[in-house]
């Protein structure tokens, strides 16, 4: 773990092309796409830099477990998504978030980010400090967990005697990570670009009719008979405190993801005013919800759109580095 690292052996090869995958929450399947666009082209990235979602995707990337992350994202249900949330009330986050470790274990066993093939960084931000943290040593897994440690709905993940949360809060393009390790043309997949002005909230109209349906039971049976059929059903009484299903007004966990979209946006606009890249790809995903993880076929259809669209750019910038 490193802040403003100085560059061992292992990152002093030449890196012509640099990626840096953002934050993104859901949409970030969409950089799975991005991925299998500029492999189709040939193009491999000889350093990738990932932000929070961009780092899970980045990580397997580098990792050569691609496929299987995108065969399990888009299997993903909103029933099967729910399994993975080991709810924790009382702890520093809603969400231990275990289980979803154990599943990124299962794909990338006990790998370490030294050993990977593929140069790869996970952006995290240090909790006390507030400094943001290079992660490019240990074991993959743990580093992966705390760059996207969404404060609030994730626990803080401990690294070398550091509590590490969501590198979103300081970093949400590492546009400039990529520069520091070299690398001469740096595309970077900003997923944020078009997402205000349009929907983020989780769509769970086949849960409502449901919802409804309990609401209008509840009402008949009074106070007290409510809360007990809503204690013999304590998934929906999750759903209806943390998702806000079946309410007018969004859940906990809408508010915690909406507000931290709206931070690392304009952290986003700002880093990458200062250090622009070569090239941006802005999938068009802000129609999609930031917690529809359901819609991964979607997302990477899109990301993989909006990267064909740029291909002949990345090859024309190439020429100029030969």
């Amino acid at each position: 773990m490193n802040g403003h690292p100085d560059r061992p052996n292992w990152f002093s090869r030449p890196a012509p092309i640099g990626l840096a995958l953002g934050s993104g929450v859901a949409r970030g399947w969409a950089h799975i796409g991005v991925l299998r666009a500029l492999e189709r082209a040939g193009i491999r990235p000889d350093i990738i830099a990932g932000t929070s979602i961009g780092a899970v995707v980045g990580g397997c990337y580098a990792a050569g477990k691609l496929h299987p992350l995108e065969e399990w994202a888009t299997g993903l249900t909103q029933s099967r998504l729910f399994r993975f949330l080991d709810i924790r009330l009382g702890s520093s986050g809603l969400i231990a978030g275990n289980r979803l470790a154990d599943e990124l274990t299962d794909k990338l066993g006990d790998l370490e980010i030294q050993h990977l093939s593929q140069r790869f960084i996970a952006i995290a931000t240090e909790l006390a400090t507030g400094h943001e943290i290079w992660l490019r040593e240990g074991n993959l897994v743990e580093n992966l967990r705390a760059s996207y440690a969404l404060p609030g709905i994730f626990n803080p993940v401990r690294v070398h005697n550091h509590w590490l949360i969501d590198g979103a809060l300081v970093n949400p393009v590492p546009v400039s990570v990529c520069r520091a390790f070299g690398a001469r043309l740096v595309i970077a997949v900003n997923l944020n670009a078009d997402s205000f002005g349009k929907g983020t909230f989780a769509d769970a109209e086949h849960l409502r009719h449901d919802e409804d349906e309990d609401e209008d039971e509840n009402a008949e049976e009074g106070g007290f008979r409510a809360l007990l059929s809503a204690a013999k059903r304590p998934d929906r009484l999750l759903l209806r405190q943390l998702f806000g299903v079946g309410n007018s007004a969004p859940g906990l966990t809408d508010v915690m993801f909406a507000s931290l979209n709206i931070i690392q946006d304009r952290l986003a606009r700002s880093r990458l005013a200062g250090d622009p890249p070569d090239i941006t790809i802005n999938p068009q995903v802000a129609h999609v919800g930031l917690v529809e993880f359901h819609r991964a076929r979607e997302l990477i259809d899109l990301g993989e759109e909006a990267m064909e669209a740029a291909i002949p750019t990345v090859r024309d910038a190439l020429s100029f580095l030969q």
